[in-house]
C-alpha cells in the first residue's frame, strides 16, 4: 500500500467511497480499517444487514472471483476472510437483535480420520463472507458429531470435507447413515477437498462436489435460492 493511501482518513469518505474503501482494505485483509468502516457505517445510521450486505458481502464478492479465477490465492484470502471476521463480530450481536434475515445456515467439518482444515476453515470464512451462518465442527470427525450437529443447530447445509483418499471413503458413512435415518432429504450435502471429483461426489450420494471455497459459496447460494423459490411455490 502506498503512503497516500496511508493518510486516508475514512470518517472524512462519504457513504459510497467509504464502501469502496472498504472493499480496498477487505482485498488487502486489513482488519482494524474494516471495522472502522463498519463502527463508521453504524454511527451514520446503516442498518447492520445494509452494511454486511453492501459493505462486507460485496467486498469478499470480489475477493472470492478473483480467487477463483487465480488472481488470489489462499493466503492472501485468508487475510481478507479476517477481516471480514473483524467486522462480523461487530455486526453478529446487532443483526440477532434486528432478525435480519440470512441467507442459509451450514454446519461443516473435516470427516473421521482427517486432521487437514485449511480448506474447510477458507469455506466457513467464505461462507460466513457470503452471510451465511457456519457452525464448524473442526476435524476429525466421527459421524454422531455430524448427526449430533445436525439436529441441534437444523442448518440447510452439510459440509464435509477430507484431504486424504485413505479418510474421503468416511463421507459415504456419514451419508449412508443420514439416509438410513431417513433424513438425508432435510439437507443439501456439499463435500470437497484436493482428493475428490465429481464423479466421487455423485457416487457417495452428496448433492455436489465444490473443488474450492469460492465455488462452494456458488453452489450453496444456488441451493438456497431454488429452496426459497421452491418454498414460494408451494
Amino acid at each position: 500500500m502506498s503512503d497516500e493511501e496511508d493518510d486516508i482518513i475514512l470518517s472524512e469518505l462519504d457513504d459510497e467511497e467509504l464502501v469502496q474503501q472498504m472493499f480496498d482494505d477487505l482485498y488487502d485483509g486489513l482488519k482494524e480499517e474494516i471495522e472502522e468502516g463498519v463502527n463508521i457505517l453504524l454511527e451514520r445510521g446503516w442498518q447492520p444487514y445494509q452494511v454486511l450486505t453492501e459493505a462486507l458481502v460485496g467486498g469478499m464478492t470480489i475477493v472470492g472471483k478473483d480467487f477463483r479465477d487465480g488472481i488470489l490465492f489462499v493466503p492472501e484470502v485468508l487475510l481478507a476472510a479476517n477481516a471480514m471476521k473483524g467486522g462480523m463480530a461487530i455486526l453478529k450481536p446487532l443483526l440477532a437483535e434486528t432478525g435480519a434475515p440470512r441467507v442459509g445456515k451450514m454446519v461443516i467439518g473435516t470427516v473421521k480420520g482427517d486432521i487437514h482444515d485449511i480448506g474447510k476453515n477458507l469455506v466457513s470464512m467464505m461462507m460466513e463472507g457470503a452471510g451465511f451462518e457456519v457452525v464448524d465442527l473442526g476435524i476429525n470427525n466421527p459421524v454422531e458429531n455430524y448427526l449430533e450437529a445436525l439436529e441441534t443447530e437444523e442448518p440447510d447445509i452439510l459440509g464435509m470435507s477430507a484431504l486424504l483418499t485413505t479418510t474421503m471413503p468416511y463421507m459415504k458413512v456419514v451419508i449412508d447413515t443420514l439416509i438410513e435415518q431417513g433424513k438425508r432429504d432435510d439437507y443439501v450435502v456439499l463435500v470437497g477437498g484436493a482428493p475428490l471429483n465429481e464423479e466421487f461426489g455423485r457416487a457417495i450420494g452428496a448433492d455436489a462436489y465444490c473443488r474450492d471455497a469460492a465455488v462452494a459459496v456458488e453452489t450453496a447460494k444456488d441451493f438456497m435460492s431454488r429452496k426459497h423459490n421452491k418454498l414460494a411455490a408451494g
